[in-house]
């Protein structure tokens, strides 16, 4: 089992930024990468990117791109998510899901095993 604690999020005016943390726990030696996904009201939830969790390499959602960035402190053991230049469209509940080599696309929420509990950003106009 994996566990997932995420922290952040809140409310900004779009152009603010915004950091989301998500801390693992648990049998963490297991995850292979970890992903951030979004679900706005009435839509499904979607990826906006995916850092892995050795080597550190990167994915991101081309709506995200160049906006927000994905990193991980192994030593911290937690994945950062920093998000720039907000827009009202980003407003969603984000959840942080841990892949723990389920086979499937990495935009795949289907992919992940493990969820956080999810934490609302909301960016006014």
């Amino acid at each position: 089992q994996v566990q997932l604690d995420e922290s952040g999020g809140g409310s900004v005016q779009a152009g603010g930024s915004l950091r989301l943390s998500c801390a693992p726990s648990g049998r963490t030696f297991s995850i292979y990468a970890m992903g951030w996904f979004r679900q706005a009201p009435g839509k499904e939830r979607e990826f906006v990117a995916r850092v892995k969790w050795n080597g550190g390499s990167t994915d991101y959602a081309d709506s995200v791109k160049g906006r927000f960035t994905i990193s991980r402190d192994n030593a911290k053991n937690t994945v950062y998510l920093q998000m720039n230049s907000l827009k009202p469209e980003d407003t969603a509940v984000y959840y942080c899901g841990a892949d723990i080599g389920y086979s499937g696309s990495y935009y795949s929420s289907k992919k992940y095993a493990y969820w956080g509990q999810g934490t609302q950003v909301t960016v006014s106009s």
